[in-house]
């Protein structure tokens, strides 16, 4: 397929997402496999600053499917990152200069920021409780080194 030399977005963001929804199912069994849930979060990220669509949507799809995979009430985790992105990361931007602290903020609020908001959301409405365990501690590092070579 030819393509434009002034358009050089991806065409084909299908084999992610397949790679994704087999890597979640393979995370749910293996706990040693981090969810990549920071990494959606930095490439979501990513998509919106550059407008992307195709991005967008297809990183929606992989975050429906970590929602359906992980037990969270459906469309929480874009909702989320929605509001983070245009109330909070503006603000940690601002204050702070490194690169690297930028990202692992990045990781350690889609981690700890996600979980309570599904605790607030369990409150308001009276559904069980999120539980957190200290793999998290294991998911944030791994996924801040796959993020530092983002």
């Amino acid at each position: 397929m030819q393509r434009n030399s002034t358009h050089q977005k991806s065409i084909a963001p299908l084999p992610y997402v397949a790679f994704f929804l087999i890597y979640e199912s393979l995370s749910s069994i293996y706990l040693f496999l981090p969810p990549l849930f920071g990494v959606l979060f930095v490439l979501f990220v990513y998509a919106l600053k550059k407008e992307d669509t195709v991005s967008i949507l297809a990183l929606s799809l992989c975050l429906v499917f970590f929602e359906a995979d992980r037990g969270y009430i459906l469309f929480t985790s874009i909702v989320y990152f929605i509001i983070i992105y245009k109330f909070i990361m503006p603000k940690i931007i601002q204050n702070v200069n490194c690169k690297s602290c930028v990202k692992i903020s990045y990781i350690v609020l889609a981690y700890l920021g996600f979980f309570l908001f599904n605790a607030i959301l369990a409150k308001v409405f009276l559904l069980p409780m999120p539980t957190i365990n200290y793999y998290i501690i294991y998911y944030i590092v791994v996924e801040f080194l796959i993020v530092s070579v983002l």
